[in-house]
């Protein structure tokens, strides 16, 4: 993926750079503060996006956003200014956003999930998580395998809780459900999670998971599950829900009613 940044002013050239590298990672920026430069990297190279200031000495931002669609007409472009006035002309380039100095990045962020021309793979989770129906893993599009049935129950477990943490003795009990809490319990489980965590590091996404002393959580901003995406409103993941959640697990169940009066309610 390719990303420009264009502003003749140094300083606001790099306060843009700096928000976008925190919003867009693993992608490099690019940053111009001429125009005629951006545009000759431009015709060498595929542009997905292109922040553009709009009032620049040599030639406006508008005009280099049409310059940048004609030798690409599904380059986003996205206004970085400081003046509100220029909104309507910004549109009516079939502008993706349109972003008032100095960039938040909020403002990016939310300027990135409206884009003209989607690009999927910006800060796309590594992690996608099937709850509906049987419980599946997957990392890059293939299935994580956990070595033992009862890490994978963890890890669904606490998907199911959706980064609220959970105690060992929360997590004991719903693994081994009534068995007394001794410390050859804890050792069993310490064993269950260390596994988890192998599988989960061997496919670099350990980091998904949070701990803290005697409580474990996961990071639902590093995961595509349909469950979230339910909870959210998300109208694809509602059809999706077909009354049947974590099937694997008897204390899926219990969500199931809650579902069903969401997806199914008149």
């Amino acid at each position: 993926m390719n990303v420009i940044a264009v502003d003749d002013e140094i300083f606001a050239l790099n306060d843009l750079t700096e928000v976008l590298e925190e919003c867009i990672t693993d992608t490099k920026i690019v940053g111009f503060l001429k125009a005629d430069e951006a545009l000759d990297y431009a015709r060498t190279n595929s542009i997905d996006i292109a922040f553009l200031d709009i009032e620049m000495d040599s030639i406006s931002g508008l005009q280099l956003a049409a310059q940048l669609t004609q030798i690409n007409e599904k380059t986003n472009i996205i206004f970085v200014t400081g003046y509100s006035e220029y909104a309507l002309d910004a549109f009516s380039v079939y502008a993706s956003g349109y972003i008032l100095k100095p960039a938040e990045k909020k403002s990016v962020l939310k300027a990135l999930s409206n884009l003209r021309y989607p690009i999927a793979t910006i800060n796309q989770p590594k992690l996608k998580v099937k709850t509906f129906s049987n419980f599946e893993v997957y990392v890059n599009g293939k299935p994580l395998h956990f070595p033992r049935a009862k890490s994978k129950e963890l890890f669904a477990y606490l998907i199911h809780k959706n980064g609220t943490g959970c105690s060992l003795k929360e997590l004991a009990s719903v693994l081994y459900e009534d068995k007394e809490y001794t410390s050859s319990l804890q050792h069993q489980l310490q064993t269950i999670i260390a596994t988890m965590m192998k599988a989960l590091n061997n496919e670099g996404v350990g980091d998904v998971i949070n701990k803290r002393y005697n409580h474990l959580s996961v990071d639902t901003s590093k995961i595509d599950c349909d469950y979230y995406k339910f909870l959210n409103g998300d109208k694809d993941a509602i059809n999706s829900y077909t009354g049947e959640y974590m099937m694997n697990y008897s204390w899926g169940e219990f969500t199931i009613g809650y579902l069903d009066s969401k997806a199914f309610s008149e």
